[in-house]
């Protein structure tokens, strides 16, 4: 009987510890699409991380700040990014598959990436195991940091 308890006891905590890393990655939220699209961004360089073509959303806590090109954005904005691959149809690229989807969600203790959360996700919308800091902040403090550290402009939904 102690060892099934220990079994269980064992279970939970493990249980437990896995809801905690993926509630600290960070969900997709429903309805994203919902949300504020930035116009197809096309990015034909087979070399880059970003190849294909991706859309950008944007939450309504994050959008006054956004169209205002400032920085300091309010504790939940949240910005998606949805990659799809390039398809050809009768010589026009329009999106293929669903190849990646990216988060960034504001997070003032999130300071090793700027007080941002990175989190990827994979076409189906389950973590994909992103390093934030190292896959994703690099690039976001070099280009973006007088601007909170957001690389898209909100000139792209024009």
């Amino acid at each position: 009987m102690k060892k099934v308890i220990s079994i269980l006891t064992l279970a939970t905590l493990f249980g437990a510890v896995g809801a905690a890393c993926a509630a600290e990655q960070g969900k997709l939220p429903r309805n994203y699409e919902n949300w504020d699209k930035s116009k197809a961004r096309v990015i034909t360089d087979k070399k880059s991380m970003f190849y294909g073509i991706h859309y950008i959303y944007v939450n309504k806590k994050a959008m006054p700040t956004y169209k205002t090109g400032g920085a300091n954005y309010p504790e939940g904005s949240r910005f998606i990014a949805v990659n799809y691959t390039i398809k050809d149809e009768g010589g026009k690229q329009v999106p293929g598959k669903k190849s990646m989807i990216v988060m960034m969600q504001r997070d003032k203790k999130a300071q090793e990436t700027g007080g941002w959360h990175f989190v990827g996700f994979t076409p189906d919308g389950k973590p994909s195991g992103l390093d934030g800091k190292r896959d994703c902040f690099s690039c976001h403090e070099k280009d973006a940091k007088d601007r909170g550290f957001v690389l898209s402009r909100y000139a792209d939904f024009k």
